[in-house]
């Protein structure tokens, strides 16, 4: 019997859609990707995640209004010019950095109609290979990048790999949870069994929660295709997920490193001020500044 070649994941999804309304006024007229944590766009911190677990490919779903995430990816050349005149050799490198992290593709969704239906634009350009999906409101700070972690554990299972923290007391029911059990070879893979969308605490299976990173096998795309849209029209990716069980292993992945939800006003400051303290350069000065406010 011929065994199956080890697929790889080069290919990585950013839904980027949304309306950012939770950070209206500042959202109105800028994607909250494009929101900087430090001197950083968030979804930028998620772009570099991904080409650092392996991927060539990156796939953006945007929206109306969202052109901006475009010339962000893209060559500026009278940035370029004019820092080269002012002879700004380090700053010219980081603006053209920028543009070459990976090959960058962009796709509309032209109604905010789910994460599920978010995903499914991207089917085309995806086609039959596994890919990675990462939602930039989730900012992951690891020494190995999550991302890359997840990666390493796809390659050894050929599974769809679920990004997982523990998540303790009533805060388990903003999550997706994993009813789960732990691999005996490697307790940091989770067996999936099942999953439940924002379980009332006493409800929930397990503190197990599914946070935004995915790695996805394309038959996904199927299972998006075949469920019932929930309140509003939206396809959730989490019942499409449940679908897929039906046919193919899930594994949760209890990955290293902290998660900063960067999507809630209080979570973006405490992940500035994380970042910002870690900083080489800015880390000292801001520690003493800090300091010096009244306990």
């Amino acid at each position: 019997m011929t065994q199956k070649t080890p697929q790889k994941i080069r290919k990585a999804v950013f839904p980027a859609a949304g309306m950012g309304t939770r950070f209206l006024p500042a959202t109105k007229a800028m994607p909250k990707e494009m929101l900087c944590l430090v001197d950083k766009p968030l979804i930028q911190y998620g772009v570099e995640e991904a080409v650092a677990a392996g991927c060539t490919e990156i796939i953006i779903i945007t929206s109306r209004g969202k052109g901006i995430m475009e010339d962000h990816f893209d060559r500026s050349p009278e940035l370029e010019a004019s820092l080269e005149a002012k002879n700004k050799i380090a700053l010219l490198e980081v603006a053209r950095s920028v543009s070459k992290l990976a090959k960058i593709t962009y796709t509309r969704q032209s109604e905010p109609l789910g994460l599920g239906h978010a995903v499914l634009q991207a089917k085309e350009i995806v086609g039959n290979e596994p890919f990675a999906v990462l939602l930039p409101d989730d900012i992951v700070d690891a020494s190995t990048p999550c991302m890359k972690q997840m990666v390493e554990a796809f390659n050894e299972t050929q599974c769809s790999i679920l990004g997982s923290e523990v998540v303790e007391g009533a805060a388990i029911s903003a999550y997706g949870c994993l009813d789960c059990t732990p691999d005996p070879k490697n307790p940091r893979l989770l067996a999936v069994k099942n999953m439940v969308e924002k379980p009332k605490p006493e409800e929930a299976p397990s503190q197990n929660a599914i946070i935004g990173r995915y790695i996805l096998t394309p038959r996904i795309f199927e299972m998006i295709e075949g469920i019932t849209p929930g309140a509003g029209g939206e396809l959730q990716l989490t019942d499409a997920i449940k679908a897929l069980l039906q046919y193919e292993k899930v594994y949760g992945f209890s990955y290293e490193g902290k998660r900063h939800d960067a999507g809630d006003k209080l979570g973006f400051l405490k992940a500035t001020v994380e970042l910002a303290l870690k900083r080489e350069d800015l880390g000292p000065a801001f520690r003493e500044w800090l300091k010096s406010f009244p306990v």
